[in-house]
């Protein structure tokens, strides 16, 4: 059974130990860099996925200033938990919540232009691609397809 949590001094450091696998590792940031933000920037909120007790994933979302709306900014399942279904059920469960807590407000995604296992799982949630972006973090340059869930 998936279920949210809130990402806090009980359980932060498994979340930290989530990992991609290594082919994905240019499609998400690495949680802990995720939960540094967090705990630094205003508007970010750190979920934890667990199936029954243990933390498989990871969603933050956000206020984005710059789109000015609400937005899914990560969103990860361990290696060792994909390919199960989890990701989907998760996704299901988070937009659910989201509605619940927001009501009739946007959501917007982005995601790797070569994440094509992504892209696919949000537009079967009703996500419609938007754009493609650039944007350099660290001396890397990232293209990312922005998405959008209507209201």
């Amino acid at each position: 059974m998936i279920q949210l949590k809130e990402i806090n001094q009980s359980n932060y450091r498994q979340c930290i130990d989530l990992k991609v696998r290594a082919d994905q590792q240019d499609h998400v940031a690495p949680n802990i860099s995720s939960l540094v933000e967090a705990a630094y920037e205003p508007d970010l909120y750190p979920l934890g996925i667990y199936n029954k007790k243990t933390l498989i994933g990871f969603i933050l979302f956000d206020f984005d200033k710059e789109i000015n709306g609400w937005s899914m900014s990560r969103f990860m399942i361990g290696s060792q938990y994909q390919e199960k279904g989890y990701g989907k059920e998760a996704l299901k469960i988070f937009l659910a919540f989201f509605k619940e807590k927001y009501e009739n407000v946007s959501l917007y995604t982005s995601a790797a232009l070569k994440n094509k296992i992504a892209i696919h799982l949000y537009e079967s949630f009703g996500f419609k691609q938007l754009d493609n972006f650039e944007y350099e973090h660290e001396g890397k340059v990232y293209q990312e397809v922005r998405m959008k869930l209507e209201k």
